[in-house]
């Protein structure tokens, strides 16, 4: 089978076809006790699949996975397919007495424990659309209470985001209802995607298929749940009680826990919970059903393999003798002190493994890429299902530890400079004889199955000349063929992803403007965080020779005072003074300078509103503000 060389999206390949029914021969795919495990302990089935948002929009849809049902097909990875049917499976299950899950109707869980009076939530989900169908679903099943405190076990957004729709923020700022979280959540959850959310967040309509349709030749699964909820409404409340140490016990509503604070793990603030009276074990999300992320593709910081396993092999030594079932806020739990522990165990060696391994072929002299082709886990911790590159993968990750000790050069001096991809493009074509010459060896290397070699080589062609259709259907065309062998849900939408951009020639979001930050996340910045957003945001050419001295007074925040400077090309601020002779002094609210640094509204709006007030030389603040960039966020990624 050849390809098309046309806008539509492919079947599978014969190549394809084959390697997929390989992969599945190899797999005990007849083994059903994850699909007995996800089941186990359900009270009642997801009968809410689409629930609405403030659009009229469908922010979750489980119908649209109906698709998936019998074998997969050639055109899904046939693990991942499995992975998929597994995150299907939705609805309220009991952990054991007392604790019970919403599973199924956002990409992470909402846990509730019975408390005395009330449910002590852990991770209200993404939107508050979902958690509000989640607590009206265990309200219907298990009777209408309180909410007594609220726990976020890490700072992601889909464990903190649908706070909304399980408490107000006036039962909050009463005391009602307590907010428990990790030290340090606060600042991790506002500052981690700000400095580069555009970018991310571009990034991240790639990594979880945002704009794929959904059947079997687009998104099927991120591997760590279904998806992403479509245009949430997302809130953040901060937490009241911050938890700073290890072995940390609190009783909330009659209910015992204990914790293990876990940072640099999966996320910058992380803890883990045992619930010691139910001799149940939360891990957040530091052990779930498939190989995370140490480097996730929308781009993060690179998290710490090696912390991240000797903190899963702490929890063994303090919580295991006493635990029976491990849960957490993605996935299934694992039931029984022999299993449970068996898991934690081979979660902890695998991230180990990776992490060693990756740095002893390093010293060997290996470079990153071939490390990556190298390195795969052992057949006792690789065979396992929960080990599996559904999310994460061996290849990603252990590029992630190599750039964590070593950065991105490899040592060769030829990669020390090279060209960017344009001029490299139009270089390598050159060399290869022509398009025409280029598109002829990629099109036999495309029948004989080399798919990677083609997407490498002919992005060169793309880069040269864009506008060649012919090169960029054959790119997408080979880029589809690797997603339909790719058994990590990431890798699939990126692939697909790219495919889909290639052949409408990059325009799905041509000049869509990107702010990454709701108001409430403004809100919750400090003005120190305001002012490196504002850094990033400035154009340094552009402000070269402007030397600016503005003071900035927080109204509400007892007149806090900073002596704002841009000189360079750069901005400072000094908390704590003014300058000597300001330009101009801006009396304003902490949201209306978050409104400001952010873009969010323009200079006329906040002083309209009250918000901000200028006093000496208003053309100064106005120069400030004009050479702050407002970010396109559908900037191309597949295309020059």
């Amino acid at each position: 089978m050849t390809s098309g060389l046309n806008a539509e999206r492919k079947d599978a390949t014969p190549h394809t076809a084959s390697l997929n029914a390989s992969h599945a021969a190899s797999l005990p795919l007849h083994d059903h006790s994850d699909f007995e495990e996800a089941q186990r302990g359900l009270i009642a089935e997801a009968t809410t699949r689409q629930i609405t948002g403030r659009f009229g929009h469908a922010v979750w849809d489980l119908d649209g996975f109906a698709f998936e049902t019998g074998d997969a097909p050639d055109t899904v990875n046939p693990s991942l397919w499995r992975q998929a049917q597994l995150n299907n499976i939705a609805g309220l299950f009991e952990v054991v007495p007392g604790i019970v899950q919403v599973r199924g109707l956002d990409i992470s869980n909402i846990t509730f424990i019975a408390g005395e009076s009330g449910w002590i939530i852990i991770d209200p989900l993404t939107s508050e659309e979902t958690a509000a169908a989640a607590l009206a679903l265990v309200s219907e099943h298990l009777g209408n209470k309180p909410v007594a405190a609220v726990i976020y076990t890490h700072s992601h957004t889909d464990h903190f985001g649908g706070i909304h729709g399980v408490v107000s923020t006036e039962d909050v700022a009463a005391g009602k209802v307590d907010i428990i979280a990790p030290a340090g959540f606060l600042e991790a959850a506002v500052s981690e995607n700000v400095l580069a959310g555009t970018v991310m967040l571009r990034r991240a309509t790639y990594m979880y298929g945002v704009l794929l349709p959904r059947d079997p030749q687009g998104h099927v699964d991120t591997g760590l749940g279904k998806g992403l909820p479509a245009l949430p409404s997302v809130g953040l409340l901060a937490p009241t009680v911050d938890i700073e140490t290890t072995g940390t016990e609190l009783v909330i509503d009659g209910v015992r826990m204990i914790f293990q604070i876990t940072p640099g793990t999966e996320a910058p603030a992380e803890m883990n919970i045992f619930f010691p009276d139910f001799r149940a074990l939360c891990m957040a999300e530091n052990c779930t059903a498939n190989i995370h992320n140490i480097y996730t593709l929308r781009g993060a910081q690179v998290r710490d393999s090696l912390g991240w396993s000797k903190y899963i092999d702490q929890s063994i030594e303090l919580y295991g003798e006493h635990t029976d079932v491990v849960f957490a806020s993605h996935h299934w739990p694992r039931f029984g002190r022999e299993h449970a522990l068996s898991y934690l165990a081979s979660q902890r060696d695998a991230y180990r493994y990776v992490h060693d391994q990756t740095l002893r072929l390093a010293n060997h002299g290996l470079t990153m890429n071939e490390i990556a082709e190298e390195l795969s886990l052992p057949s006792a911790l690789g065979d396992e299902f929960f080990n599996r590159g559904y999310y994460g993968t061996v290849n990603h990750n252990s590029k992630a530890v190599y750039q964590r000790y070593l950065g991105w050069f490899d040592g060769n001096p030829a990669h020390l400079h090279p060209h960017p991809p344009v001029a490299a493009g139009q270089r390598y074509v050159e060399f290869m004889g022509g398009a025409r010459a280029l598109l002829d060896k990629a099109r036999t290397s495309f029948e004989q199955g080399d798919y990677r070699w083609v997407v490498e080589v002919v992005n060169h062609l793309v880069f040269a000349d864009p506008s060649n259709t012919e090169a960029r259907f054959l790119q997408a065309d080979a880029l589809e063929q690797l997603s339909y062998q790719a058994e990590s849900g990431p890798w699939r939408d990126f692939y697909l992803t790219g495919a889909q951009e290639l052949r409408s020639n990059g325009t799905m979001l041509a000049g869509a403007k990107g702010n990454a930050l709701s108001p409430e996340f403004v809100r919750a910045m400090t003005t120190e965080m305001l002012v490196d957003l504002m850094g990033v945001r400035l154009n340094g050419p552009v402000a070269a020779r402007d030397l600016l001295h503005i003071d900035v007074v927080i109204t509400d925040h007892g007149d806090a005072l900073f002596a704002l400077s841009l000189r360079y090309g750069v901005i400072h601020a000094v908390s704590g003074r003014g300058h000597a002779h300001p330009a101009a002094t801006v009396r304003c609210t902490h949201e209306g300078f978050a409104a400001l640094a952010s873009g969010n509204l323009t200079l006329e709006d906040v002083e309209t509103s009250g918000a901000v007030q200028i006093e000496g030389d208003r053309s100064a603040v106005e120069t400030l503000l004009r050479r702050l960039d407002d970010f396109e966020f559908g900037f191309e990624v597949v295309l020059p």
